[in-house]
């Protein structure tokens, strides 16, 4: 079976194709597999988290921090030029933390698909070298990149166009986390691949990227709670596609010994 780098090496070349209708059963079929253990992961940590958060606010800025005119306040308010650097990076931070636990997610796709047992432990997956690394790099730099872009823009009094900033940076980054977890491929050569790939067949690609996006938001329809059961059918989307592209992941090689090998020019 050829690497990951051949793989994309024939894609700068001669392109590829998708079949719609193949892709969008794979996901959904998928992601019936994995939706109700991943919801009920995904509202456990979510109760944590708000918990956490709640915690935090309020030991910085007191009780007054869960009222709605201190909340209103915080909206309104006009951040220093240093308060935008330090919202721009903590903001970057976040998803570099973040991005291996949503990586998990899709680990629990390429189990399900393959039927092998998968359980909490497996959302943890790339929490450990060299995963963690790689991805937290992959996710922090298109971030970065597209945060520092979209405050500019919004702080020079252009509003919305940041958040169609942040929306084109993680189209052109559709496929980077998956080719670090299933492609062994570094962080950098990860972002440069996705590029490759996304702009080899964009109308596709943005096909799949704004059905799984609209896929995870059904879940605000009729109880906003339900968002928590259909958010993972993005990673099955995403999972779906790189299959399509790519092939069934391959566990041949060590990837934890390869990663970092290839190199994209």
């Amino acid at each position: 079976m050829k690497s990951t780098l051949n793989q994309i090496e024939d894609i700068k070349k001669n392109g590829y194709s998708l079949d719609f209708a193949t892709v969008f059963n794979h996901a959904f079929e998928n992601y019936k597999k994995i939706a109700l253990y991943s919801g009920l992961i995904i509202l456990v940590f979510s109760i944590i988290a708000a918990v956490a958060f709640m915690g935090i606010m309020i030991a910085y800025f007191g009780a007054e921090a869960m009222t709605k005119d201190f909340i209103q306040n915080i909206e309104n308010q006009q951040f220093t030029a240093v308060q935008l650097v330090i919202q721009t990076v903590a903001v970057s931070l976040l998803a570099g933390i973040t991005a291996p636990f949503g990586a998990g997610f899709l680990k629990m796709a390429d189990s399900a698909d393959k039927d092998v047992e998968f359980n909490v432990s497996t959302i943890f997956s790339y929490y450990k070298a060299p995963y963690f690394g790689q991805i937290f790099v992959a996710a922090f730099i298109p971030a970065l990149i597209g945060t520092a872009l979209a405050t500019l823009v919004e702080s020079s009094g252009i509003l919305f166009v940041g958040n169609l900033i942040s929306f084109t940076v993680s189209f052109f980054m559709y496929l980077s986390i998956p080719l670090i977890v299933f492609g062994n491929l570094n962080a950098i050569d990860a972002i440069k691949s996705s590029l490759i790939i996304v702009t080899k067949n964009p109308l596709n690609i943005f096909a799949f990227f704004i059905i799984g996006f609209l896929g995870s938001m059904v879940g605000f329809i009729g109880c906003c709670v339900g968002i928590i059961f259909t958010v993972v059918f993005n990673s099955s989307m995403i999972y779906a596609t790189y299959f399509a592209i790519f092939g069934t992941p391959s566990e041949e090689e060590d990837s934890i010994d390869s990663i970092g090998k290839y190199n994209v020019d």
